[in-house]
């Protein structure tokens, strides 16, 4: 018997069952150079795999939406442009030029600070893939023909794996690779598939049809067990059954304290998708909407209209508050189609509302689109990074400005729409009341604020257990916050990772927190911890 403890946990639960080796074909590219006469018949292949690749995704995507943001990869013209590129300059065949792209725009993602758009790259990776495997002629195995209660153990799964799954079967997942926020964790979780992700050198560890019990709510993993762990392990799984569906139930109470404190629960989302999961909990709205990802997942600035679509189905989507917050673009996340200047301390540099006030038609562009969008729900604007009153009136004045030409126009939108901001530098802290008298709410930012606070990189693994949210710096700075918004009358809220940790609950209750806002995953079990 064999106990192991893991770190990451994407999906709650218990699971006892054989353990599956997921193993894939090998996907790295066969050959390498061309001569120059065969560029055209390469670009041709890669052409003849996009396009088998786009009609399996549109299959996909009318079942799934998660493949609907696929096919946009896959038909992503900087994509293609990126492959034939190498084929035709630097005389790659069309399976090293794939190989080499798909990892290129991938490195764009995982050099993020963010975990969610961090995870993005396994998508990238994920449609690499799918044409990688066209392009050798290669079959993928296929999870969707598991037969018996397995828990599947592979290095990482991908989208188009995951989708497969069969929860009936598929009792838990464990991956050497991967994140939380992963597609994979978020697809984990609505199957309610116990899952944990991150667990370097597992597959050794591991035969097919080996024992395994696993605890992914505690992170604990053990393999083999003896009689007596088994039968502790089927009682744990037991009674986490008879939780799942005691705290589903949980989901038609509004999120009301003992004292009788209204509490909104809210959802931190990246597009459309990430909001029909997130209704399932019975959400009070979306309190971040992460609209950075519509840039990095095009290959140009998106236009006016191409953000106005996506804002109005967000809008329309999601009955109560949308807060749209603007382009938090610089630092960790880059953009394929313009180069930033390279910065020592790029999370102290060129960044998010720094980005936006410095390229005003840009920014103008985004306001715009959410302003015409606020007629179709009620949408609220947030402003990242702001570290000056000047920063945050300027942002507010360009918003104005943006009004008067939408209302010359005759188009409709919110005229007295809520304008906030981030409160996620030491320079709001210290401002807070100053701010509050120029902003209509405040979102804290955990994130950042914890590590600018506490001088901690959390991307430093060396340092990595100062990072800590706990930290009576942090939790004062976050009382100060609430308190300074409720001196000036507006409500505050929260969208960093503590607002989703269900042990912060209670602290942050006793604090005066209005608003919780996190990932879907993480509602049922906070709303428990404040209807206690």
């Amino acid at each position: 018997m064999e106990r192991i403890d893991v770190e990451k946990t994407a999906s709650r639960g218990v699971a006892v069952a054989p353990v599956y080796k997921y193993l894939e074909p090998d996907f790295s590219p066969d050959g390498g150079l061309i001569a120059a006469d065969q560029a055209g018949m390469e670009c041709e292949k890669f052409i003849r795999a996009k396009e088998d690749v786009q009609k399996e995704l549109e299959l996909l995507a009318e079942e799934n939406p998660i493949f609907a943001a696929h096919l946009e990869i896959a038909g992503d013209f900087t994509l293609q442009e990126g492959v034939e590129t190498k084929i035709t300059e630097e005389l790659m065949n069309a399976q090293l030029a794939l190989h080499n792209t798909i990892e290129e725009f991938a490195a764009i993602f995982e050099m993020m600070d963010d975990e969610y758009m961090r995870e993005r790259a396994a998508d990238v990776r994920d449609i690499g893939k799918r044409l990688m495997a066209v392009l050798k002629g290669i079959q993928r195995p296929d999870l969707g023909s598991i037969k018996e209660e397995v828990i599947v153990a592979a290095r990482d799964l991908y989208p188009s794996d995951t989708v497969k799954l069969r929860p009936e079967v598929v009792k838990g997942i464990i991956t050497e690779e991967g994140g939380v926020t992963s597609h994979v964790s978020i697809i984990a979780k609505s199957l309610n598939i116990p899952t944990l992700v991150g667990v370097s050198g597992i597959l050794r560890k591991l035969t097919d049809g080996s024992l395994v019990c696993m605890d992914a709510g505690d992170g604990v993993i053990v393999v083999d067990p003896d009689r007596e762990t088994l039968a502790g392990y089927q009682q744990k799984k037991e009674a986490y059954e008879g939780e799942r569906t005691r705290l589903k139930a949980l989901r038609q109470q509004p999120a009301v304290t003992k004292d009788g404190k209204r509490i909104a629960l809210c959802a931190n989302v990246g597009n459309a998708e990430d909001i029909r999961r997130a209704l399932e909990m019975n959400i009070d709205g979306v309190g971040l909407f992460r609209s950075e990802l519509l840039y990095m997942e095009n290959d140009h600035f998106p236009t006016e209209e191409e953000q106005f679509a996506v804002y109005k189905e967000a809008a329309e989507l999601i009955p109560q508050e949308l807060t749209i917050r603007t382009l938090d673009i610089g630092g960790d996340k880059g953009l394929p189609y313009f180069s930033f200047d390279e910065e020592e301390n790029p999370f102290l540099g060129w960044r998010a509302i720094r980005v936006s006030l410095d390229m005003k038609d840009m920014f103008k562009t985004q306001l715009r689109a959410i302003l015409r969008a606020s007629a179709f729900g009620h949408v609220r604007i947030m402003f990242p990074m702001i570290i000056s009153p000047e920063e945050l009136r300027e942002a507010k004045a360009l918003a104005e400005e943006c009004k008067r030409e939408l209302a010359a126009e005759g188009i409709a939108f919110d005229g007295a729409i809520p304008m906030g901001m981030m409160m996620e530098t030491p320079a709001s802290v210290l401002l807070a009341e100053e701010f509050a008298e120029e902003a209509d709410f405040f979102s804290i930012g955990t994130n950042d604020l914890t590590q600018y606070l506490l001088a901690v990189d959390r991307g430093n693994k060396r340092i990595a257990e100062k990072y800590d949210y706990f930290h009576p710096a942090v939790v004062k700075a976050v009382g100060h916050i609430i308190a300074a918004g409720h001196k000036k009358g507006i409500k505050v809220g929260m969208c960093g990772e503590m607002a989703g940790d269900p042990d912060a609950a209670k602290l942050l209750l006793d604090l005066g927190l209005d608003e919780f806002s996190m990932s879907a995953g993480s509602v049922d079990y906070v709303r428990e911890q404040i209807l206690k």
